[in-house]
């Protein structure tokens, strides 16, 4: 029974995604190396959906101008980014690469909704420019104050620990957007996610991965979150993570999960 309801969400929050993807498709990079989409931590680009790839010292975003929000934000969190002396920064600001309109301080002015980092400002603590760039809008979502401070909080440093325990891990996070009229905040009208998705990726031993689905809800009900395999993430939200493994061990990494 358990199987059959997790598939029947499963399906539910996939034709939600499929049916709210916008048509046009924008790549681009700040990047000056090999690229990007050459990283472990990279998804493929998603089909139909417009996307500007940003390359920050800490992470990589790729942004979506139709929704003012992250498709995703990817990451390689190694054990000596975990820990160091630059302390978190109320420095939030408009990215200057991407076009108008897009978000600023303004939009969350008077909001129930707060700035929730996708790549943590607790992840940047080893570099004063990775944490300045934490704070730029392509790396925030609006989020429910509780989720932000509770569970949200636990897993980011659930992330932390194992990349302490096991040496790195990548990570790749975003929002989900179901097939409805979204919320807006603030004059720029700002999409508001329904949901927010992380998985996690260990090549350290036995390979091994883990996804979590959270509602953007207070929280506190059993079907406000999931722990799913990366394979249930895909297939709710479309998107192809870690597509430079080799076939064999993102087979295995992806079709599993276990929360040790």
């Amino acid at each position: 029974m358990k199987t059959i309801f997790r598939f029947t969400i499963i399906c539910l929050l996939f034709c939600h995604l499929q049916s709210c993807k916008t048509s046009q498709s924008l790549i681009t990079s700040t990047s000056t190396d090999a690229g990007p989409r050459s990283k472990i931590e990279c998804p493929a680009p998603i089909p139909g959906v417009s996307e500007q790839l940003l390359v920050r010292k800490g992470y990589i975003t790729s942004y979506n101008k139709d929704t003012r929000l992250p498709n995703w934000v990817a990451w390689h969190l190694t054990a000596e980014h975990t820990t160091g002396p630059i302390k978190r920064m109320n420095a939030f600001h408009s990215d200057p690469d991407v076009p108008e309109p897009k978000a600023g301080l303004p939009d969350y002015k008077g909001s129930e909704w707060v700035r929730g980092h996708m790549c943590p400002a607790g992840d940047n603590k080893w570099d004063r420019d990775a944490m300045y760039q934490s704070c730029l809008f392509t790396n925030i979502v609006p989020q429910h104050k509780g989720l932000n401070s509770g569970e949200w909080k636990a897993i980011e440093e659930q992330c932390r620990r194992w990349a302490q325990e096991y040496g790195d891990v990548y990570i790749v996070t975003g929002p989900i957007l179901f097939n409805q009229e979204h919320e807006t905040i603030g004059p720029n009208k700002i999409v508001v996610p329904e949901a927010l998705f992380k998985v996690v990726l260990c090549l350290k031993g036995k390979p091994k991965g883990i996804g979590y689905i959270r509602r953007n809800t207070q929280g506190g009900r059993t079907k406000d979150f999931y722990t799913n395999s990366i394979d249930e993430v895909e297939k709710i939200t479309g998107i192809d993570f870690f597509p430079n493994l080799p076939d064999d061990i993102e087979s295995e990494v992806e079709s599993k999960k276990n929360l040790r």
